[in-house]
Parts: C-alpha cells; sequence; structure tokens
C-alpha cells in the first residue's frame, strides 16, 4: 500500500478535490457527443433516408447494439492490467473511435448514392461509433471505485458531472436555438449545421478526454484495485454476480427506469413544447440558462449535504421524492396554465413575469436540481457495488459493474426514442418530424407534456421502489471498507 497522504488508513484512500473535477470530465467528453446525437433523427431523415418511425427505431436498434457490446468491453477491463493503467487505454481509444466514427457519418455517408447502399453504411458506421462510445463510458463507471473509496469524497464526483452536464447540455441547447437553428435556417434544411456542430464537438471532447487522462494518473494501479492483487475473472463470474449482487440488481432497476424518462425529453420534445406550445423557440435556451444556477444550488444541498454525511442509498430516495412532486406540478402547469405567457428579459414581447413563468422558473430549479443528483449519484453507487462485490466474494469486476449496468440501461432507455416516435406517429408525424413552423395542436401539447415529465416521473417511482431493497446505506459500506483493508492486509 502506498503511503501517500491521502491514503487515511481504516481502508479509505482519497485523492486531490481536483483530479475528482478532471476524471468528471471523461462522462462530460462522451455525453457531448450523446448531445449531438440528439438531433441524429433531423440527419437520419434529411441526409440518411429514412422516416420517422424508422428513425426512432433506428435509434432503438443502436441503443441495443451498443448495450450487447457492453459486458464484452467490460471484460477487456477487468482482464487489463498493463503498463498504462486499466482505464486509460480505453479513454484514449474510445474517443479516437468516436471522433472518426461521427466523422464518417456526417461527412461520407450524404456522397453515397441514395437507397440501400448509404442507410446499410450509416448502419455499420454506427455500429463502430457505438463500439468507441462504451470502450470510454465503462471508464466512467469501472473507475471511481480506484479514485477514492472516502464516503465524504466519493459523491463529490456527482457534483461536478451534475454541474458540466447542466453546462453542456443548456449551452448547448441556447447554441443549438439561438445560433445553429438560426444560421441554418431550421435544424433539418442544411447539413453544413451538423458539420459545423461536429467539428465543436469532437475539439472539446478531445480536450476533456486529455484532462480526464491527467486526473485518474497516479490512482489507475493495482494496489488501488480491489484487494490490491492480481485476479484471474471467467464470464462464469459474470454470472455469479448478477445472481447474487442484490445491490447492483436495484441500481439497475432504479437507474434504467430513470434513464428511459430522461432520453424521452429529446431535442424534438423541447422544439415541441417551447417553440410550438409556448409560441418561441430562443425561449428553450434561455429559460435553461435562468434555471441552471439554481439546479446547482440544489445539486450541492443534494450531494453535499445528505449524500457525504447521511449516504448515497438516503440522497437517492430524497432527491427522487422532490423531483416527482414536481414533475406532477409541472404537468399540471402546462396542462391548465397559459404557456402562451412564458416570457423572459431580452425577448420581443416582454412586459414582466407571468404566473407561468415564475411557477415554471421555480419548479424546474427544484425538481430538475434533485433530478440530476437522482440521475447522476448512480455512477458513484456504482462504485459502491463493485466494493461490495469484492467484500461478497472477493472478485474485483469494476468493468462488470459499469458495463452490466449500462447494458441493462442501454437495454431500457433504447425505447424512448421509439416510444417518442410512435407518439408522433399515432398523431400524424409519420414522414417528418416537428419543427418551428409547425402549427399548434392540443395533441401535440398532450404528447409533449408525456415526454418532457409523464415518462421522468414513472422513472421516479421506480427509484423509490428500488431503493427500499438497496443494502448499501452508510453503515454497510463502512464494514465493505474494514474488510476490503484486512484483506490486503493480509496479502500484504
Amino acid at each position: 500500500m502506498s503511503n501517500s497522504k491521502y491514503d487515511l488508513g481504516n481502508g479509505i484512500h482519497r485523492v486531490p478535490t481536483w483530479r475528482i473535477a478532471g476524471y468528471a470530465l471523461n462522462n462530460t467528453a462522451t455525453n457531448l457527443y450523446m448531445f449531438l446525437m440528439q438531433y441524429i433523427a433531423y440527419y437520419i431523415t434529411g441526409w440518411v433516408g429514412l422516416g420517422v418511425v424508422l428513425a426512432g427505431s433506428f435509434s432503438m436498434i443502436m441503443r441495443i447494439w451498443d448495450g450487447v457490446t457492453d459486458p464484452f468491453i467490460g471484460y477487456i477491463v477487468d482482464k487489463t492490467d498493463g503498463k498504462f493503467g486499466k482505464n486509460r487505454p480505453f479513454m484514449v481509444i474510445g474517443n479516437v473511435i468516436l471522433a472518426s466514427a461521427s466523422f464518417i457519418m456526417f461527412y461520407v455517408t450524404p456522397k453515397l448514392p441514395e437507397g440501400a447502399a448509404r442507410i446499410a453504411f450509416f448502419f455499420i458506421v454506427n455500429a463502430i461509433y457505438y463500439i468507441g462510445y462504451t470502450f470510454q463510458c465503462v471508464v466512467t463507471k469501472s473507475a471511481q471505485s480506484c479514485v477514492t473509496n472516502d464516503p465524504s469524497q466519493r459523491p463529490l464526483f456527482t457534483v461536478f458531472d451534475a454541474i458540466y452536464n447542466m453546462i453542456i447540455f443548456t449551452g448547448g441547447q441556447v447554441f443549438v436555438a439561438s445560433y445553429l437553428a438560426v444560421k441554418y435556417n431550421g435544424l433539418g434544411k442544411d447539413i453544413a449545421l451538423f458539420h459545423e456542430f461536429w467539428m465543436i464537438v469532437a475539439l472539446v471532447s478531445g480536450l476533456f478526454t486529455a484532462i480526464a487522462v491527467i486526473s485518474i494518473w497516479p490512482k489507475d494501479r493495482r494496489e488501488y484495485f480491489g484487494t490490491g492483487q492480481a485476479q484471474v475473472i471467467t464470464f462464469k463470474d459474470y454470472f455469479e454476480v448478477i445472481k447474487n449482487n442484490k445491490a447492483i440488481q436495484m441500481l439497475i432497476l432504479s437507474a434504467s427506469t430513470d434513464k428511459l424518462g430522461a432520453s424521452a425529453k429529446t431535442a424534438t420534445v423541447t422544439l415541441i413544447m417551447y417553440a410550438i406550445v409556448a409560441g418561441n423557440y430562443a425561449l428553450s435556451g434561455s429559460f435553461q440558462i435562468y434555471t441552471t444556477i439554481g439546479n446547482v444550488i440544489f445539486i450541492i444541498l443534494g450531494v453535499g449535504v445528505i449524500a457525504t454525511k447521511f449516504g448515497q442509498k438516503k440522497a437517492m430516495v430524497l432527491s427522487s421524492w422532490i423531483a416527482l412532486i414536481g414533475n406532477i406540478l409541472m404537468m399540471l402547469l402546462w396542462a391548465f396554465g397559459d404557456p402562451k405567457s412564458l416570457n423572459l428579459p431580452g425577448h420581443e414581447g416582454f412586459t414582466g413575469f407571468s404566473f407561468f413563468t415564475v411557477a415554471l422558473f421555480i419548479l424546474t430549479v427544484v425538481a430538475g436540481g434533485f433530478q440530476q443528483v437522482s440521475g447522476n449519484i448512480v455512477i458513484p453507487m456504482t462504485a459502491d457495488c463493485a466494493d461490495y462485490e469484492t467484500y461478497r466474494s472477493g472478485k474485483y469486476v469494476p468493468g462488470l459493474m459499469g458495463t452490466l449496468f449500462s447494458f441493462l440501461d442501454k437495454l431500457v432507455s433504447s425505447l424512448a426514442p421509439f416510444v417518442a416516435s410512435i407518439c408522433l406517429a399515432a398523431i400524424g408525424f409519420k414522414e417528418v418530424m416537428p419543427d418551428v413552423d409547425t402549427p399548434y395542436s392540443p395533441q401535440l401539447k398532450a404528447v409533449g407534456i408525456f415526454l418532457m415529465y409523464g415518462l421522468v416521473s414513472i422513472g421516479l417511482i421506480f427509484n423509490v421502489i428500488a431503493m427500499k431493497f438497496y443494502p448499501l446505506t452508510a453503515e454497510k459500506m463502512a464494514e465493505v471498507r474494514e474488510k476490503i483493508a484486512d484483506i490486503k492486509e493480509q496479502n500484504a
């Protein structure tokens, strides 16, 4: 064991806080590509040649493929222990594949002849893209357990991760709505929009990956891997973990249903609610800017106060209840309030804050902040599940934990674009997606409310149910750390 000042004894090892902040950028690097791919339906229907329902089916198929590859890549991670560490090689390889495959998607595909050949080519490149996505994503979860196991420090990943993601998705929404959509006269009319979009995502994601690699460098060593000893892992171990690790079972149930709701909030849904129902698409970005600071405050409250003092399980339960109540109230507000009165300073026609604007702001800040807590805290909770498996069976399988979690998570959340496309097709949008010029209808409003808040609420209900059976309380994790420390001492 290292004698570093960050190894505190009692089985606890820490890391400088800036390294947690830097390591969290690995997830942000992949989320940048996720944000780009939220607009893929416009690209598929405009330049690949698929209709709306088939575009939704395509996204579902690719997400399933993404999930299917997870256990195999997780197995490779668990078997890796070279001079470049267990995690860093996958961060670099994954980001290179993401940049290369997405470049081919947006620059090469449209140059192919229209028809089956172009569609098949796009499918193949997308399949490769998702292999790169899994390579990099698995590290977000697998490296959690070696970066730190201090119960007061591990949840800090959630704070940084949630703040970064809010900046990315809020700033990205402003960028798309106020700059790209204006510059290129809509989202699906000029392929140059996707070329510029890709260039920015690829450059920033590459920079974030480099920072993340540097940040975990000193902790990506065997002494911080499980019991500190080399081990032999087989696929048989994976089935044993799935069968007997109740903690990961409950976390998967919670996170996958949560992700289904979050994934349903596509760019199209945002456009429906703000451009068509509220009547001003530019408000979508501006409103998110207004609510971001408030969201950050509640994330710090939910994680910095609750999780670090009382454990991650209690943070998940409390934040899920608060977010659920807030989402139900927002559904009622959009259904029975006056969305056309939504306006903000700096926008045409603003004469003061309406009741709808103030109520939506308060509910979005509170519910959105705690929803970020429940959605993001599952990542450090995965590290707890990995430690619990070492405690339970003596096996250190963070790659399995991360990719098993991702596999079922993606399998369920892959239904989101398909559900959205079915809902839209049911009200007449079978060949084209709603755009800023689409006229308002009550049916569009109902679909928008359901996809924006309804599926999220269902996921939050599952959170509460799953946590009733999740065994890793703060007290149980203290016992886990002590046993692992005893094993390491015996091995030493």
